[in-house]
């Protein structure tokens, strides 16, 4: 017998976020963004739109010719589907209205889900030890 395996829809809105993030940017949803305070993707663009400094978030080819009240749109609604709380993403066949819809105003997203915040601090001593999100690494020993 054949099981039909489903996904919930609001897993696909949310790489639907990650996909517009990652298109807007032109960077993928991992690796780190800041130095003083590691964050993915999805952190950096969040801290970003709290900041008001969204459209830094934009690719620089892609800033050269964009519409920027386009941008911010596809901005805000991929944090609308990439938010914590799956209950409080839209449906994606809202998301479509919301992408294609003109003067629509859009809902302020919540934080995002899997915002990784990673405070790496080195502690003088031998052997050498690094401490990642209260896991402690010794090296040499």
């Amino acid at each position: 017998m054949h099981q039909m395996v489903c996904f919930p829809s609001k897993s696909d809105v949310f790489s639907f976020g990650v996909v517009i993030l990652e298109i807007i940017s032109g960077r993928k949803n991992t690796g780190f963004y800041q130095s003083e305070e590691a964050l993915n993707l999805l952190g950096y663009a969040w801290r970003m739109w709290i900041e008001k400094r969204a459209m830094q978030l934009t690719e620089k080819s892609l800033l050269e010719s964009c519409n920027r009240s386009e941008v911010m749109n596809c901005i805000n609604v991929a944090l609308l589907c990439v938010q914590e709380d799956s209950n409080d993403r839209p449906k994606m066949s809202d998301v479509i209205v919301m992408l294609v819809g003109e003067g629509t105003s859009l809902q302020r997203p919540n934080r995002p889900a899997f915002v990784i915040r990673t405070h790496v601090s080195r502690i003088p001593s031998s052997p050498s030890k690094v401490s990642i999100n209260q896991v402690t690494i010794t090296e040499g020993g």
